[in-house]
């Protein structure tokens, strides 16, 4: 967990709060748990001292894992997460096998996820990289 101050927060001439963190597989990207979810862990678990005093600019799903910000800078997570400023979002994600330049081609023009086509987008592939040991590993 990294902290930086971002500003002020409110009227109050508070310093406002980010954080930086380092969210494991498996971790809902809220601070309560969700009745029924099949995860067990949430922010809660990992930092409890800042339960409802930060909020997650953005959500990262459970399966999956990267860095959170977390803010008590309300107008930041807005300018952040709502969709009318169209801020570049990067996501870097590990595949099975080899990425050829046809799947890297039909990723930008946009693929269909859950009976919705994404946006188009740019991907491009980083090459053989290593990343720490995930718990379970990639398959």
């Amino acid at each position: 967990v990294s902290t930086q101050s971002t500003g002020t927060a409110g009227s109050q001439g508070m310093k406002a709060r980010s954080l930086l963190f380092n969210k494991p597989y498996g971790v809902l990207s809220q601070f309560t748990m969700e009745p029924g979810t099949r995860w067990n862990s949430c922010l809660a678990d990992w930092i409890p001292r800042l339960k409802r005093t930060v909020y997650s600019a953005g959500r990262l799903d459970a399966d999956s894992e990267g860095l959170l910000l977390l803010t008590d800078h309300g107008p930041l997570k807005h300018k952040l997460t709502h969709p009318s400023f169209g801020h570049r979002r990067w996501y870097w994600a590990q595949v099975e096998g080899v990425v050829t330049q046809e799947a890297l081609k039909q990723l930008e023009s946009g693929v269909m996820v859950q009976g919705r086509r994404t946006a188009e987008c740019i991907a491009e592939s980083a090459g053989p990289t290593v990343i720490w040991p995930r718990t379970p590993p990639i398959r």
